[in-house]
């Protein structure tokens, strides 16, 4: 009980920091974000006076004037209360509506990826690590490390001019046939949605995979030699029991990790690749926004990531504690 306060203490705090840097940090790049919106206005000829410009400013929810901490305090309750404000560079869209429209393609996307990656790379490390010196372990190891080496964007436009291009067995654009009504209890459009997402979910599995099966494999080679490893095998116990009970229980906790960090960037981690595909995410969404300067939807970008990232790292800890016993220990005692 006293570990996991102590966690969650110590994520209360992480989560202050994470908003607070996302107050902060954008703010300190050059320029006037709120000078693009009038650029905008006067290439359609539209003139602005002052009052229309103080009036357009605090719609957006800016105040050069005030003081930063009255800014800082302003946007913590806005937090408090959901209110990501409105989109400096879709302007009047409210923050929320804009990022709704991409979010769950990327998650469904990035966590069926991360899910399939991770198990994939942990049982092909134990068989990898299980057959060590071998044939398979010579090759394997080699050519998922090449795969891993090569950005995932560029591997996307490899994948796209093979399979869709090329040979036409995949689409490469959209997340789903445009043609049909968007719902996920029709086994048409459900069935679309898995043709379509196919070329990305496999450019983004194979870019991954060697890192789940090298963590993995380095984990066991060291793991198999331990004695009690040795004394599971002498008490003549089956391979299987000794491989995934004995030996792959303990070596999958670095992995385990890996998993919390790879689920909390399944926002981030894929917009280049989500551009390649015009996959219906927030790629896109947040490329643009940073072009644009759009504060409000880039701190609520990086306030999802900031976030994920903490709450699987929570996750993580909590199964790490289950996972070995060793992690619950009071070392005050």
């Amino acid at each position: 009980m006293r570990h996991l306060l102590r966690r969650i203490l110590f994520y209360l705090v992480a989560v202050w920091a994470a908003v607070t840097l996302n107050f902060f940090i954008p703010r300190l790049a050059p320029g006037n974000p709120i000078a693009s919106v009038f650029a905008r206005l006067e290439k359609t000829g539209q003139t602005m006076s002052p009052d229309a410009i103080r009036a357009l400013e605090a719609t957006m929810g800016l105040n050069p004037t005030a003081p930063i901490w009255v800014q800082y305090l302003n946007y913590l309750n806005d937090m408090l209360h959901g209110n990501f404000g409105l989109s400096f560079s879709h302007y009047p869209t409210p923050v929320s509506d804009l990022i709704s429209q991409g979010i769950l393609w990327t998650v469904g996307l990035g966590t069926v990826v991360v899910v399939i990656g991770f198990v994939l790379g942990c049982l092909i490390g134990i068989l990898v690590a299980w057959k060590r010196g071998t044939l398979l372990d010579s090759t394997l190891s080699p050519a998922l490390t090449f795969l891993y080496s090569i950005p995932p964007f560029w591997l996307a436009l490899v994948v796209v001019y093979v399979f869709g291009f090329s040979l036409g067995w995949f689409p490469f654009a959209d997340g789903y046939n445009i043609y049909l009504d968007i719902n996920f209890l029709d086994w048409n459009f459900v069935s679309s949605v898995i043709y379509h997402g196919f070329l990305p979910a496999l450019t983004l599995v194979i870019s991954s995979l060697a890192g789940w099966m090298l963590v993995m494999r380095n984990s066991m080679v060291g793991i198999l030699s331990d004695d009690y490893v040795l004394m599971a095998q002498a008490k003549g116990l089956t391979q299987r029991r000794v491989l995934f009970m004995y030996a792959a229980r303990n070596a999958i906790l670095p992995n385990v990790a890996n998993f919390a960090l790879a689920l909390g960037f399944v926002v981030s981690g894929q917009v280049l690749t989500e551009i390649v595909f015009s996959y219906p995410g927030i790629g896109d969404t947040l490329y643009q926004a940073v072009l644009n300067q759009d504060y409000p939807v880039i701190q609520a970008m990086f306030l999802i990531i900031a976030l994920g990232v903490l709450g699987a790292n929570f996750l993580a800890d909590l199964l790490y504690a289950a996972l070995d016993p060793r992690v619950r220990i009071d070392r005050s005692l």
